[in-house]
C-alpha cells in the first residue's frame, strides 16, 4: 500500500510524467484497474472500509480517531481472515492507519513507531529544501484585497507547526526514513516465510506529505517541465456553478493557511512525484526478492494506495474533503498468478472494498457474513466482462455525519451535499469534462439524470448507523 498518492503513476499516464518503472513493470504483470474508487478520502475511514469490506456508512469510522476494532469487536479484517485459515500474517509499514493497527489481524505483533507513519524522527538523515522561503512568509500577513479573510495562521512561527508542509530531502537512499526500513522488513519477512503460507502486507507511507526522497529522485524531475492544471489556484476555489460544499475553504495537508504562487507549486508538485518515484523504488527492492526467492509464481500481488490527492486542482492541495475523480480515484492493480486477464487494462467501475472478497475467493476462503463489495474475480480473467456496479464515496466534517456522498457509474459522477442535498449537487461527465470544470446538475437537460443518481446516493447515505 502507498499513502496519499494518486493515480499519478507511468502507468496511469501521469499528468506530471512521474516515473515509476517498477510498479508499470508489475501492472503489465496483472490487471490494471482504470478505474478504482476509494470509500472516504482520509486515511483511517478508507483503510478501516477495504480492510474490514464495510463501507463508512457500516464501520462508523468517519475520521482518523476512530478504531474499527472498538466498534466492532466481532469483525474479521482481510489479514485476520488469512491468519485463520492458516497463513501466516504480517506486516511491516502503515496498513490500518497509523498507531490504531488491528491486534487480532497479526501473528507477529509488530510495534507501531512514528517512523510508521513518517513521523519527524524519520527525517534525521535528511533536511528540509526551503525554496519557497516558507517561514519568511508565515511571519508575514498573506491576506490582500482578493483574499480578505481567506488567509489563517500567519503569526509569526506558527507556520512550524505545519511538519507536513515542507519539502524534505533524504541523505544517501533515504536509509534512515521509516519506509525504506519498511522495504527492509518486508524483505525479512520473505525470507522467513517463504516456505509456508503467506498474507504479507507492505505499508509504505510515502507521497503522504511533508514530500519526501532522496535528492537522486528530485534530480529526475525539471520544474519548467511541470505544467500546471488549468483550473490551478492560488487558493482553495469553488468554481462557478459548483456547490460551496464541494472545495473545502482551507488546505489540509500543503499550503496550510497561505496561499500557493505558481513557483512554488511547481517545486512541490515536483517534491511530491519525486516522493512517488521513490516509493516506487522501494516496492521494486521487494518484488526483486520475491523473484529471487522464486515466490512470483505462487503468489497474488496486489498494489493500491488508500485514497487520491489534488495538486492544485482549484486551489485543493490535500485529500481531505473530495468528492472529485483526484481525491477518490485510486491506483490499483492484481497480478494473479495464472490469470488470463494478465497485462490488460480493466475500465469496469470498482471500490477498493471488493478487494476483500477478491482475495478470498482467489484463496479459497469463506468471506464472512456481511461483507460488502464484490469479487473482482471475474475482471482478472476478462477486463471487459460485463459489469454493472457503482462506487460510493462519502466524506463527513465532524466524523458523526455525513457531509457529502458521492457515486461513480460508468458515465457519471454525482455527488449530494448535505442531508438529502440541502447544500447543493454536481453532476460531472469525466469523459467529455475530465478536468471537472462544469457541474451539470442544474442543467435541465439532466434531470432525469439527476433524480435517478440523487436516489442512489440517499439511499447509501442512509444506511450511516447500521452495522
Amino acid at each position: 500500500m502507498s499513502d496519499d498518492c494518486r493515480v499519478e503513476l507511468g502507468c496511469y499516464h501521469s499528468r506530471f510524467h512521474a516515473k515509476t518503472p517498477n510498479l508499470d513493470a508489475l501492472a503489465k504483470s496483472g490487471v490494471r484497474f482504470d478505474r478504482n474508487y476509494c470509500q472516504f478520502p482520509l486515511c483511517n475511514p478508507s483503510r478501516s472500509s477495504l480492510l474490514t469490506a464495510r463501507p463508512p456508512t457500516r464501520t462508523g469510522v468517519l475520521t482518523n480517531r476512530a478504531a474499527f476494532r472498538d466498534l466492532h469487536p466481532d469483525w474479521i479484517s482481510l489479514p485476520q481472515l488469512f491468519r485463520q485459515n492458516g497463513y501466516v500474517a504480517v506486516r511491516a509499514g502503515k496498513i490500518f492507519h497509523g498507531g490504531i493497527d488491528d491486534p487480532k489481524a497479526w501473528d507477529v505483533a509488530t510495534p507501531w513507531t512514528k517512523a510508521d507513519e513518517g513521523g519527524m524522527e524519520s527525517y534525521s538523515v535528511g533536511h528540509t529544501m526551503d525554496t519557497s522561503k516558507m517561514a519568511e512568509r508565515a511571519a508575514r500577513d498573506l491576506r490582500s484585497p482578493k483574499l480578505a479573510g481567506r488567509a489563517a495562521d500567519t503569526t509569526p512561527g506558527r507556520r512550524k507547526a505545519y511538519y507536513s508542509d515542507r519539502i524534505v530531502v533524504l541523505d544517501g537512499n533515504g536509509e534512515g526514513h521509516g519506509d525504506y526500513h519498511t522495504a527492509d522488513r518486508t524483505i525479512a519477512n520473505l525470507q522467513k516465510y517463504k516456505e509456508q503460507p503467506f498474507f504479507i502486507a507492505c505499508g509504505f507511507v510515502k507521497p503522504h506529505s511533508p514530500p519526501t526522497a532522496p535528492q537522486t529522485f528530485f534530480d529526475w524531475y525539471d520544474v519548467k517541465d511541470i505544467e500546471l492544471t488549468p483550473d490551478f489556484a492560488a487558493w482553495p476555489t469553488v468554481p462557478p456553478g459548483f456547490p460551496s460544499a464541494a472545495i473545502r475553504p482551507r488546505n489540509a495537508d500543503l499550503f496550510i493557511g497561505r496561499g500557493a504562487s505558481e513557483a512554488e507549486a511547481k517545486e512541490v508538485i515536483r517534491a511530491y512525484i519525486a516522493s512517488i518515484s521513490w516509493m516506487d523504488w522501494n516496492i521494486g527492492r521487494v518484488v526483486a526478492e520475491l523473484d529471487k526467492l522464486g515466490l512470483r509464481e505462487k503468489t497474488i500481488i496486489v498494489f493500491l494506495a488508500d485514497h487520491g490527492y489534488q495538486l492544485g486542482e482549484k486551489g485543493k492541495w490535500s485529500k481531505a474533503g473530495s468528492l472529485f475523480e483526484m481525491g477518490t480515484r485510486v491506483p490499483m492493480f492484481m497480478a494473479v498468478p495464472g490469470a488470463k486477464g494478465k497485462g490488460q487494462s480493466c475500465y469496469r467501475i470498482v471500490q477498493s472494498l471488493d478487494i476483500y472478497r477478491t482475495l478470498a475467493e482467489l484463496c479459497g476462503l469463506p468471506a464472512p457474513e456481511g461483507a460488502a463489495g464484490a469479487s473482482l474475480a471475474p475482471l482478472l480473467e476478462d477486463p471487459q466482462a460485463p459489469w454493472d456496479q457503482p462506487a460510493y464515496s462519502v466524506w463527513s466534517e465532524d466524523g458523526k455525519t455525513l457531509h457529502g456522498t458521492a457515486v461513480r457509474t460508468e458515465q457519471w459522477r454525482y455527488a449530494e451535499y448535505g442531508e438529502n442535498g440541502k447544500n447543493g449537487a454536481m453532476l460531472l461527465d469525466p469523459k467529455a469534462d475530465p478536468l471537472e470544470l462544469k457541474n451539470l446538475a442544474n442543467d435541465s437537460q439532466y434531470k432525469s439524470v439527476c433524480a435517478e443518481l440523487s436516489m442512489l446516493t440517499r439511499k447509501y447515505a442512509a444506511a450511516l448507523g447500521q452495522s
